[in-house]
Formats: C-alpha cells, structure tokens, sequence
C-alpha cells in the first residue's frame, strides 16, 4: 500500500480514520476534491461504467465510517481481518473471504471491530435516484465470495495508472472491475425456483406475503425456503419481501408526487406508522425525509 494518512475527513460524511492507516486509490474522474482523493490517479474508462472510485485500504481502530445518504452502489471485500457494517438497520460482521453490497441513497455505515485490523476491497458507483441501480432483487447483502480477483484487479489498473497509461489496458481492467461487481451482485442461482419466487414478489410487493404463500409460490417447504434465502441473499424470506417493498417505495418517492399514504398502501403496509418506521429501519430516514432530500 504506497500511502498513509491520519485524517481522511470529508464534508458531509463522518470519517474517523487511525492513524496507521494505508490506502490506494483510482478515480474515475478528476471532479472530486476531497483531501483524500484529489491527488490520486484517474482513469476515465471507470467512468464509462458511473465507477466513481476503487481501492483498497488497510485499517486499524479507530477507524469508522458514516454515510447519510450515499450517492451511488457500495461493495466491499474482505481480504483479511473482519469488520462491521451497518446494512438494512443493523450491524453485521463481515468477515475474510465474504462481501457486503451496500445500495444507494440509504444510511450506511461500517467500521473497525475493537482489537482488530481489516483489509478490503472497494467499488463505490455514482448513480441517479432515476437511473436503474446495480442491485437486483436477487442481489445478496452479504455472502462468501472470493476477493482476490478484484484485489488484483484494482492493484493492475492502479499500476497502470502510475506507469505505462495505456487506455486499452485501462479499460480491461475497468471491465473487470465492474464485471466481478456484476458478477457479485446479480449472481447465478442453482434453484430457479427461487429466482422466480422473488421476481413474482418484486413485481407485486404489495400482495400479502406471508412465509406460508412464499414457500407455496416456490414449490419448496418454507424450512428449505429459508435455508435456500439465507445462503443465496444472507436475509430470511421475510427479511427479503420488506427489503423489495422499501426499495419500491424509495423509487416511487424520487420519481413520483404520490401521497406517502397511497406507497404506503401499494407496499403492502395498511399502517402509515408502520411502514414509516420500517422505512427510517432500513434506508436510515423517514419517507418525507426521504422525499425532500
């Protein structure tokens, strides 16, 4: 790791970095200013994929990291060590050899365990409120995936970058950068049964889904449907229908002037209150909130 820093601070977001911290990073553009990027190398083929910045860190405590509303995708990958993120409300330990996808415009968080370092891999996008984001419905939150292919990957175009510049070496590595994202985040299921089951779901999110209709959509019994859920997505099939619903609201409050009471309903909730703290639960905010940000 060629760099080393005490103070990673950002406006707007809350950073708190130890001070034997050691990074590298590549920009996909020179637009952004920020102390701890602006003097990093840039390679515009990450842009050509809304690739805002990649890298990889090695961390020590204190080390924490808090986004109010991140504006873009967020993957990271465990190469060593273990740490926490805070993801769909509560935090959860990522530890070697998994990754942890992180949607857009919602609360995010993650950090050092006390005692412990962590290495991992970066790719945060730059996405729209209308644009299509990167998660799918059958995107996991976190699951074990190999992370030294993207390791290697971003430490190529880093080198690259820093040397011979060549724009068709560039954008290999830009592709399979973005390609192992692609891979992570919208992966191959053995079980089609499945991946039917939640593309039904995601298409009538307001339906009352229960685990006894679930396991009926699927053909399978609703004990196998969880095993099957929490090994693919890393969330209960419960878990995962309120996670479909709060993304259609969040994408019905950007693009539309309906009532919160009327995405309330079409959600699937019947209590405003309820679907407001379910809300603030999993995107970090309230829905007007939300709506006025």
């Amino acid at each position: 790791m060629p760099r080393n820093t005490t103070d990673l601070s950002e406006q707007d977001e809350a950073h708190v970095y130890g001070p034997n911290s050691e990074y590298l990073v590549v920009r996909g553009d020179d637009g952004d200013d920020r102390l701890w990027l602006k003097d990093e190398p840039v390679c515009l083929e990450l842009g050509h994929h809304h690739i805002a910045h990649v890298g990889l860190v090695e961390v020590k405590p204190p080390f924490n990291v808090v986004r109010e509303d991140q504006s873009g995708t967020f993957i990271l990958s465990c190469i060593k060590g273990e740490g926490r993120v805070l993801s769909e409300g509560s935090w959860r330990v990522i530890k070697e050899g998994q990754s942890c996808l992180l949607p857009p415009f919602v609360q995010n968080a993650f950090g050092c365990i006390p005692g412990k370092s962590w290495e991992y891999a970066w790719v945060r996008y730059h996405e729209s409120r209308e644009q299509n984001p990167i998660i799918s419905s059958n995107t996991p939150v976190i699951c074990h995936d190999d992370p030294h292919p993207l390791k290697y990957a971003i430490c190529g175009l880093h080198a690259e970058t820093k040397g011979a510049k060549s724009p068709a070496a560039m954008k290999l590595w830009s592709d399979l950068i973005h390609g192992y994202v692609v891979r992570f985040s919208q992966p191959h299921h053995g079980d089609r049964r499945l991946w039917k089951l939640w593309s039904s779901v995601e298409k009538n999110v307001g339906h009352v889904w229960s685990l006894d209709a679930l396991a009926a959509e699927a053909s399978v019994s609703k004990e196998h449907l969880r095993r099957l859920s929490l090994k693919e997505l890393g969330r209960s099939p419960m878990q995962h229908v309120t996670f479909l619903r709060m993304q259609r609201a969040a994408y019905l409050l950007a693009t539309t002037d309906e009532k919160v009471e009327t995405i309330c309903r079409d959600v699937g909730y019947e209590n405003l209150f309820t679907f407001s703290n379910a809300f603030k639960k999993w995107v970090g905010v309230r829905p007007s909130e939300y709506r006025r940000s």
